[in-house]
């Protein structure tokens, strides 16, 4: 321990000399010295707060001179080697924070995050040729706040209280990707349930707005992901705001991770409010038509293309949130929900057998072969099988949805779709599992299907798996059960 504490007073009365010179190149092996001091936790332990006082006034002293770069005359040399102390005392203040608590505290009493603030301030805006410099002090000082905040309370008030949210919106833009990836730590690190609900403020959504930019544009950033998904999905307030402020293309992005989110192993506590699903439901119901405008082949706008693909992404998260997820079985008496579903199944399956067109049943199972073919490329792959999907979920143990089916003439409909398509694989199984919860305890609905007359080729080798023989009878169909092994 003595040698350790003469190793603290020799490095801080370095550092203490400092402030007695003009910046130098020796000055950087001295805080160099005291940085990789500070990688032993001893030594860390040890150190007073009259060195890291010195050291804070060695980074205003820093930070002054390098907002006078701003004028005509700039020794680049100088501001080369002020960017490198720069760096080296965020590194110190950064090693200084690991695993230490009173670290943390006695640098925030001291005044060290406002400083550093205003270093990050002027880094990300400046000028100077120095680009390379200018990038590690960035850097290493966004590590540090990173290395501020956690596990501590009061520093991550401090640093979100100075830095939301212009900085850190404006550190999330930075071109560098080692800064945003610091930058979107430090900004997961500091959120919290409260915070997040200053996020959908219409004054600070912008910075909501570039988590999700950086989740579609960079999807291998993993903080921006999981301040999506642990933080955001979970206040329908910032969904909706989010949701509102988005192009189409961004809808999609937002759609896609909540569909994630809701296959994750332990969905139930996903922790996606009811009120998104409501939003949701709500939200496709008013804008599913758009999807019809992609039977004329003529789409003359990305911005329509990308409406279209929004309602089929918004299908996707209805189906998940409908299978196996009681908290949001609520959906089952959503207003006209069922309804919306049923007629834009008709539209679609009317408007596929009217003529060749996107909505049309094919047979081309060539296209799964390779990603090249026009199959492979279409938006709506499995469009209807999603449609009676969802149709299914609604009416499971649900009498008052499968008498509704019933009364709109969904059953037939959705029986004229037990044909193998290759344009949604699967239709056929999704058609079968919705007929099985249609057919459920409902008595009509059984006796609808074996009242049918043949209407062409329908298939129904289908009814037979879910345990229903189908007979023809002087013209008529009639149902009967039978078991499913024989």
């Amino acid at each position: 321990m003595a040698a350790t504490t003469g190793s603290v007073l020799d490095i801080s009365s370095s550092i203490a000399g400092l402030l007695r010179e003009e910046h130098r190149t020796d000055h950087l092996q001295v805080l160099k010295k005291f940085t990789a001091a500070l990688r032993d936790k001893e030594y860390r332990d040890a150190v007073d707060e009259e060195t890291f006082s010195s050291l804070l006034k060695v980074s205003s002293r820093l930070c002054d001179d390098l907002l006078a770069v701003g004028c005509e005359h700039v020794d680049l040399q100088s501001v080369g080697l002020q960017l490198q102390l720069t760096a080296e005392c965020f590194r110190a203040q950064r090693n200084a924070c690991v695993q230490s608590t009173r670290n943390q505290s006695v640098l925030r009493e001291l005044g060290f995050i406002d400083v550093s603030i205003k270093h990050l301030s002027f880094l990300q805006t400046t000028r100077v040729e120095s680009r390379d410099g200018i990038l590690e002090s960035l850097r290493i000082g966004i590590q540090f706040l990173g290395n501020m905040s956690v596990g501590n309370q009061t520093c991550k008030d401090d640093i979100w209280q100075r830095s939301f949210p212009n900085l850190l919106l404006q550190l999330l833009s930075v071109d560098d990707d080692k800064a945003v990836h610091y930058a979107s730590m430090v900004l997961h690190t500091c959120l919290d349930e409260a915070k997040v609900e200053e996020l959908s403020d219409p004054r600070n959504i912008q910075l909501a707005l570039r988590v999700m930019e950086l989740c579609r544009t960079q999807p291998d950033l993993d903080w921006t992901v999981l301040i999506a998904t642990q933080h955001f999905l979970k206040s329908s307030t910032l969904v909706e705001s989010m949701y509102s402020a988005m192009s189409h293309h961004e809808r999609v992005t937002l759609l896609e991770l909540l569909s994630a989110q809701l296959q994750e192993e332990d969905s139930e506590e996903c922790g996606i409010p009811p009120n998104v699903a409501r939003f949701l439901a709500t939200s496709f119901q008013k804008c599913c038509g758009a999807v019809l405008t992609l039977a004329t082949g003529s789409t003359s706008s990305d911005e329509v293309l990308h409406e279209a693909l929004t309602v089929i992404s918004q299908l996707d998260v209805l189906c998940e949130m409908t299978s196996d997820h009681k908290q949001f079985m609520f959906l089952q008496d959503h207003p006209d929900l069922l309804v919306t579903i049923v007629e834009l199944l008709r539209q679609v399956h009317v408007i596929g057998k009217a003529s060749k067109n996107i909505f049309s049943a094919a047979q081309n199972f060539s296209s799964f072969s390779g990603d090249d073919s026009p199959t492979a490329q279409s938006p709506v792959i499995s469009f209807k099988a999603h449609l009676i999907r969802l149709i299914g979920n609604l009416c499971y143990s649900n009498t008052d949805n499968q008498n509704k089916v019933r009364e709109l003439d969904g059953i037939p409909l959705i029986l004229d779709n037990c044909n193998i398509d290759s344009n949604n694989p699967f239709i056929s199984q999704w058609a079968i599992f919705a007929i099985r919860n249609l057919l459920e305890h409902n008595t009509q609905n059984q006796e609808q299907i074996a009242s049918l007359e043949r209407r062409g080729a329908a298939d129904y080798s289908a009814l037979r798996e879910l345990g229903f023989l189908v007979e023809e009878r002087d013209g008529s169909l009639l149902l009967k059960t039978v078991r499913k092994d024989s």
